[in-house]
């Protein structure tokens, strides 16, 4: 059998309901999507771009820190 407590509603904190806080942003704040070597290559691909791995290596570590700075 499971206890009940019995409460006075002046007891009870009544807050309003956010919707947004049930949206993946507000219940994972540190969580912050990279783009990879692979998806920057694609991008680029599709886009007809030429390019090298030093080129990729530099976007990658450009977008990523635009990225972070952005979420914060």
């Amino acid at each position: 059998m499971k206890k009940v407590e019995v409460v006075r509603s002046k007891e009870v904190e009544v807050k309003p309901l956010d919707p947004g806080a049930f949206t993946e942003e507000h219940t994972l704040p540190g969580a912050v999507r990279t783009l990879s070597k692979k998806e920057i290559r694609e991008i680029a691909e599709g886009l007809g771009l030429s390019y090298d791995d030093t080129q990729i290596a530099f976007a990658k570590k450009l977008l990523n820190a635009y990225i972070k700075k952005e979420a914060v």
